[in-house]
């Protein structure tokens, strides 16, 4: 294909029909930056296209142009005035502007020759920008309660289209009600650039609550994120409507520990001089606002003030009471006690509240507060007293020690599992702990702990013949001792080995002999008790005295005592 003259396609644009597309486009940039205009969006398909060239409104009917490129021919930029440098064109046959500005906002059109035809396709650029920056300036130095201040100015420099700017306080949106806010506003256009400041006055009346409030401003720009300033906080100033007298002290208080009284004002800025009303005395605090009263006794607990230095009438008051807990237990210590005397307890409680008490003994809880009318072996312990108020608690002890000769409470025997031997067992009571001996040799088979006094010996014999042992304790207070009959097991081996298969009849008759030898012991045992006791009656008749009559007699009771013990083992 030839090469289109500027005549030629002159004569193109003449002659061909004019075609424009209905409806407007509209393409926003962003100021500052590259904008891509779009040409015919596709409609023509781009070998159909013999040339493409872009212009722009320049007012008054008036238009400027920017580029001409003909098909297979490279791009000639014919503008002559603040666009040249500033144009290109893409591939898509769009129009790329760079640096835009404010001035880039009116209508641009594409003209398109395909096939003798000219179709044109405005579009109108409009060009935003978002504001260089968001700041509080002219910022107030406090606040005071109930007058309308003014807080600061908000400003969003440099945007396009003017910012709508948003006060807030700890994030939530303020709104101008005639009262304790005020807001105004006003935009201020950029000569040169175009560009819109917008500031914004916020005429605030302070409260209580605004202590430590943060206030920020925002604007949210038709393009961008929100822009928020950084926040601010203001000091807010009243007078002192309230006081209050803090007691600063370990829970719970008792003598001999510190408390101190706080003077609390909520005025701001608060009070640094205070008097201090101790139970009709009157301590001047300044430059601080606390007292400590170290050392507290009982004598403390009452109530104590607190005012303000120049308006007196403005106090607070604070009860205070010390608790105390005291116990005195008679007698308390190391007791030692013989076995049944009395030991009178007496425990007394001085307390500030009501008291509960609880007994241990040998860190064993009591049911109830011992009481010993006679103490015996087992009341040996440690014995504690805790007496409770609250959260206060006192301890009080005495260890008591039951101290006696020795008994021996039972003295006992069995044979052995294997039946080759026999175990005898003494049981005996005393403190200290007694020693245990036997009159027979015999293999100690255990010794029982000494728990409460008591305490239980075993031995092992192996008697070859009937005897009579006895079991013996002893302390440094006394003795006892105690005897018993023990057989031999070598009658009872015999008995053991004879023939099963011997006749009945025998075995009978043994038994029989046997029974009739201890019944006729028996028999004349007992007569001769009768006759030693008419023997006695005759002399004490006489005046005379029986020497050796209770020796006989024992000897006769030890007899059937014997008897008896055979029979059983």
């Amino acid at each position: 294909m030839h090469l289109l003259s500027a005549s030629c396609v002159c004569a193109v644009l003449i002659t061909a029909l004019l075609r424009q597309v209905s409806g407007l486009e509209t393409v926003i940039g962003l100021y500052g930056e590259t904008l891509e205009i779009p040409c015919n969006n596709g409609a023509i398909k781009a070998e159909d296209v013999l040339i493409t060239k872009w212009k722009y409104d320049k007012g008054k009917t008036l238009s400027g142009d920017l580029l001409i490129k003909p098909i297979n021919q490279n791009v000639s930029i014919i503008a002559t005035d603040e666009y040249r440098g500033r144009v290109g064109l893409a591939a898509n046959a769009s129009l790329l502007l760079s640096a835009a500005k404010l001035t880039d906002q009116r209508t641009f059109t594409c003209m398109v020759v395909a096939d003798e035809d000219i179709t044109e396709y405005p579009v109108k650029v409009v060009i935003y920008k978002t504001p260089a920056g968001m700041e509080i300036s002219d910022k107030a130095e406090e606040l005071e309660i109930g007058k309308l201040t003014k807080l600061g100015t908000c400003v969003a420099q440099d945007a396009n289209p003017a910012a709508n700017i948003t006060w807030l306080k700890n994030n939530k949106p303020l709104v101008a009600d005639g009262k304790g806010i005020s807001i105004q506003a006003s935009v201020l256009v950029d000569p040169v650039t175009g560009l819109s400041t917008t500031s914004s006055v916020l005429e605030y009346s302070a409260e209580k609550e605004d202590t430590d409030a943060q206030f920020t401003c925002s604007t949210q720009h038709t393009v961008g994120a929100e822009q928020v300033s950084s926040p601010v906080t203001f000091t807010i100033t009243y007078f002192t409507e309230n006081i209050i007298l803090q007691v600063i002290a370990q829970d719970p208080l008792e003598e001999g520990d510190n408390v101190t009284l706080k003077c609390v004002a909520d005025g701001n800025p608060a009070p640094t001089s205070f008097n201090f009303h101790l139970k009709g005395e009157v301590m001047k605090v300044e430059d601080g606002d606390t007292h400590t009263i170290t050392n507290v006794s009982r004598d403390t607990t009452g109530e104590y003030k607190c005012s303000l230095i120049d308006n007196p009438t403005m106090e607070a008051s604070k009860e205070i009471t010390v608790k105390y807990l005291d116990i005195n237990l008679s007698p308390s210590g190391n007791i030692i006690k013989n076995a049944g005397e009395a030991l009178d307890l007496t425990l007394q409680i001085d307390a500030s509240g009501e008291s509960k008490v609880s007994w241990t003994k040998d860190n064993v809880k009591l049911d109830k507060e011992p009481k010993f009318t006679k103490v015996a072996y087992s009341d040996s312990g440690l014995y504690e007293c805790e007496v409770t108020m609250g959260l206060l608690s006192r301890k009080a002890a005495f260890d008591l020690v039951v101290e006696g000769a020795p008994v021996i409470r039972q003295l006992s025997k069995r044979r052995g599992e294997d039946g080759q031997h026999k175990v005898l067992i003494c049981e005996a009571e005393g403190s200290p702990k007694p020693a245990v001996s036997w009159s027979i040799n015999g293999t100690l088979l255990d010794e029982s702990p000494f728990v409460n006094g008591k305490i239980t010996h075993k031995i092992t014999v192996v008697p070859t013949a009937n005897l009579t042992v006895s079991c013996t304790v002893s302390n440094e207070f006394g003795m006892d001792t105690r005897a018993i009959n023990v057989s031999s097991l070598i009658e009872v081996v015999r008995m053991d080995k004879q023939d099963q298969s011997d006749d009945s009849d025998q075995t009978k008759l043994l038994v029989g002999v046997i029974v009739g030898l201890l019944v006729a012991t028996v028999v004349i045992g007992l007569a001769y008790l009768v006759y030693t006791k008419k023997s006695k009656q005759g002399s004490w008749k006489t005046g005379e005295k029986e020497n050796g009559s209770s020796e006989e007699e024992k000897k006769l009771e030890e007899k059937v005592e014997e008897n008896s013990q055979k029979a059983e083992v």
